[in-house]
């Protein structure tokens, strides 16, 4: 079989190499194979692989930081298939830190250094280079994947997905040269990332578009639990600001407003390492009290050179910026960071449309409910990314469980990013006057940010709505241009969603609906009206 696999991070990459021992494989990324989130990840890797911890207790931590809505069979999948995963990992050389501290020695019975991140009972976040897990992970995969027969594809970004009679059945691209080009494929593996630059502040990279949900919305699949966008409590707030990790915080450094008051305790009983919302919520009451100005990460209870030593990358990064974190609080803000929803799968990483599987964050397993507990995210990808690629070429189920729910109820939409129509122009002066059309990334990021972000209530989201309904982009021709028109696809969409969902729950905070419904469902699922895909190479 030949299989097109979108995406080059760790459940790309994975896919990949899984899949290439039994297919042939093309993998397409939009950028450099290290262009995406997954070498920005700082933290790690949560498993379960010490003798102090287990599967179970790992999946307790999940499902509680989930609030409630996680899939229970995805969860079991993540838990107890990761310490496999990881050893895998292990053997193709990802340096992992070790430690040879005897306590250490004793506790976990091996040597590898764990650090602890919110909402987790136990240390058992495996890290490498101190604060480059991600990084590392890249780098031993894409070198893994070198020694593979595998087709790889720079620079070219999936414009669409290709469909006949219900099934997909390949891609359009823009190849390296700008050009149009369809590959066709026995199957397609999503695992093209998120959408952070729904937002205007993010910690994603720039290629974190959401071209793969889009393009897979646009074809006709089911998406689920796109209201649930995680805001990461704390990116460095300077211009350009990256990540800072909540490994930090694990270590003991806190949060402080600007009298230098410690606030977190008075808002959650676990304080900084409360589940990411929760602090995220924190953070943005103590900035409003405040006038707007950041809180302070403060590190400086930690001995100066462990701190240096355990995270390099965010010394150098706060150096950069002019802060001796040793000495001082850093500024920090809540920003745009993972989207627990997606398309929906089963745990085997297949779609609502035949020949279609997605993975990673592109995909929507149920694992994160509605709240995603940290350092999951790269186990997620190497797990379901090794199902997926198992499932290729094995019997598609007559009921598939998407999102664990073998009877998902699933809301038809209409939803279309329209092209600027030649009347349309004319009314608006013609290609040279497209205002409107020039600064729609600008324009719908402000509008997500203010409307559709860490708070949420009703005359917001309708607000959004008629915003972005009012927005168009032009039949897309450039890379831009298709990632705009998959930002508004998407925008659209999760504006939608949290619209309906009228109550709060994990990432989802309404302040009209301040409470959790009991009654709500766990997931909402949509689906495209009359989806309309190519059907013929293009000219």
């Amino acid at each position: 079989m030949h299989v097109v696999i979108v995406g080059s991070g760790i459940a790309g990459l994975t896919a990949a190499i899984r899949a290439s021992s039994r297919h042939d494989v093309t993998l397409v990324t939009k950028g450099a194979l290290a262009d995406g989130a997954t070498a920005y990840a700082q933290g790690g890797v949560a498993v379960a692989l010490g003798a102090d911890d287990s599967a179970v207790l790992h999946q307790t931590d999940t499902h509680r930081a989930a609030a409630g809505t996680a899939d229970l069979r995805a969860v079991e999948v993540l838990c107890t298939d990761g310490p496999a995963r990881v050893r895998d990992l292990l053997a193709l050389g990802v340096p992992f830190d070790r430690t040879t501290d005897p306590a250490s020695l004793d506790r976990y019975g091996d040597d590898l250094a764990r650090g602890r991140e919110a909402a987790h009972g136990r240390w058992r976040v495996v890290h490498a280079d101190g604060d480059a897990t991600g990084a590392a992970i890249e780098r031993t995969l894409v070198a893994a994947l070198h020694r593979r027969h595998v087709t790889i594809l720079e620079r070219t970004c999936l414009t669409d997905l290709v469909v006949r009679d219900g099934a997909v059945v390949g891609v359009d691209v823009l190849d390296l040269l700008g050009e149009p080009r369809r590959i066709d494929a026995d199957a397609v593996v999503l695992a093209s990332g998120g959408a952070g630059h729904l937002y205007r502040e993010t910690t994603n990279p720039l290629v974190a578009t959401g071209d793969g949900a889009a393009a897979a919305w646009r074809a006709g699949a089911v998406l689920a639990d796109v209201e649930f966008v995680q805001f990461h409590p704390t990116r460095l707030a300077v211009p350009d600001g990256g990540l800072v990790s909540e490994a930090v915080r694990g270590e003991g450094a806190v949060l402080r407003d600007a009298r230098g008051h410690r606030f977190m305790p008075t808002v959650h009983p676990d304080a900084e390492l409360a589940p990411r919302d929760i602090v995220a919520r924190g953070i943005a009451a103590a900035v409003r009290e405040q006038g707007g100005a950041p809180v302070l990460l403060d590190a400086t209870g930690l001995d100066p050179a462990y701190l240096v030593r355990r995270f390099p990358g965010l010394t150098r990064a706060t150096r950069a910026a002019g802060f001796d974190w040793t000495r001082e609080g850093v500024p920090v803000a809540p920003a745009a960071h993972y989207s627990m929803g997606g398309i929906a799968t089963d745990a085997e990483g297949r779609t609502s449309l035949p020949g279609l599987l997605a993975v990673g964050e592109v995909a929507c397993t149920g694992v994160h409910g509605a709240n995603r507990l940290a350092s999951n995210s790269l186990l997620e990808g190497l797990v379901f990314a090794v199902r997926a690629a198992d499932a290729i070429d094995a019997p598609r189920p007559a009921r598939l469980r998407l999102r664990g729910d073998a009877d998902l109820p699933v809301t038809s939409v209409p939803g279309t990013t329209e092209a600027i129509s030649a009347s349309r122009l004319l009314r608006t002066g013609g290609p040279d006057h497209r205002t409107d059309v020039g600064d729609v990334r600008q324009r719908l990021q402000s509008v997500m940010t203010d409307r559709v972000g860490l708070l949420r209530d009703a005359g917001g989201l309708a607000a959004a709505r008629r915003a972005l309904d009012a927005l168009s982009v032009p039949a897309p021709t450039t890379v831009r241009e298709h990632e705009d028109r998959a930002l508004l696809d998407l925008a659209r969409l999760v504006a939608l969603a949290a619209e309906a969902r009228t109550e709060s729950r994990g990432a989802h905070a309404r302040t009209d609906h301040p409470d959790t419904d009991p009654t709500a469902p766990a997931s909402t699922a949509w689906v495209r009206e009359r989806a309309a895909v190519p059907q013929e190479v293009p000219a």
